[in-house]
């Protein structure tokens, strides 16, 4: 069974950092049947939206407003994926949840950790 864990959240001040692990159990995290690793955030009132995501072969894209700021990495001794956030601002206020999918498209998510920043 896969299950996703996710810690690091926090209030931090603007322009502040903070780096969110989740850790994946289940032998999916390296594996052929993994489509790719992401991370979502979900302000309140508000959709959810991808942040970073890392594709199996290795690709990495970010969201526009995240670009320059947030880094995600993958470890995969440890199979955890991380979010480095640096510079952060008000906006990117929000319950942040990383996501497992599989390539039959089956999803795999954490329970979320907030992070909250204020100015």
């Amino acid at each position: 069974q896969v299950q996703l864990m996710e810690s690091g959240g926090g209030s931090v001040q603007a322009g502040e950092s903070l780096r969110l692990s989740c850790t994946v159990s289940g032998d999916m995290f390296n594996s052929r049947f993994t489509d790719s690793l992401r991370w979502f955030r979900q302000a309140p009132g508000k959709g959810r939206d991808l942040v970073a995501s890392v594709r199996h072969s290795g690709t990495t894209t970010y969201a526009d407003s995240v670009k320059g700021r947030f880094t995600m990495s993958l470890d995969n001794a440890k199979s955890t994926m991380y979010l480095q956030m640096s510079n952060l601002k008000p906006e990117d206020t929000a319950v942040y949840l990383c996501n497992l999918k599989s390539y039959t498209n089956v999803n795999y998510w954490g329970q979320g950790t907030q992070v909250t920043v204020s100015s």
